[in-house]
């Protein structure tokens, strides 16, 4: 499995400044996470494919979490999961994860996998070659082990 959450963080790179901050969309926070938290749960059971960015496509990991971020939000992130956890916001440990962060995952400290938290200890992701998007919950068998940090970007 370890092998297949890398193929994530190694999606097609595209230029991008990862480290900038990320313009925040206008409107109310509460309702941008409430429209990513719908979005994301609405795309489950669409298959996994790797540098997938649609609905039409598949998705990826960072293909997934940037469709739905921008596309509910308004909001454009960079490609990759190790891209995306670069990016200028607030990061927050697991007891202080709010519906619409971004969940992130590796080893060593590595990011190689992200996916959109949505509540009671539950997130959605594309996990792997041949699946398709689903909820896990992150205490599941490997998410547990493989959790590094949240990040909150809608607030």
């Amino acid at each position: 499995m370890v092998l297949l959450m890398v193929a994530c963080g190694g999606a097609p790179k595209r230029p991008s400044s990862p480290s900038s901050p990320v313009a925040r969309p206008p409107g109310n926070a509460t309702q941008l996470a409430n429209a990513v938290l719908f979005r994301a749960i609405g795309l489950v059971g669409t298959p996994y494919r790797w540098g997938g960015n649609t609905p039409e496509s598949g998705f990826d990991c960072s293909g997934l979490v940037g469709y739905v971020y921008r596309d509910a939000a308004g909001l454009v992130l960079p490609r990759t999961s190790t891209a995306i956890s670069k990016i200028k916001a607030r990061k927050v440990k697991r007891s202080q994860l709010a519906s619409g962060d971004l969940v992130f995952f590796g080893a060593r400290g590595r990011v190689n996998h992200v996916g959109i938290y949505v509540g009671e200890g539950r997130f959605v992701h594309a996990p792997n070659s041949g699946g398709t998007v689903r909820l896990d919950e992150l205490d599941g068998h490997y998410w547990r082990d493989a959790w590094l940090y949240g990040k909150r970007v809608l607030r």
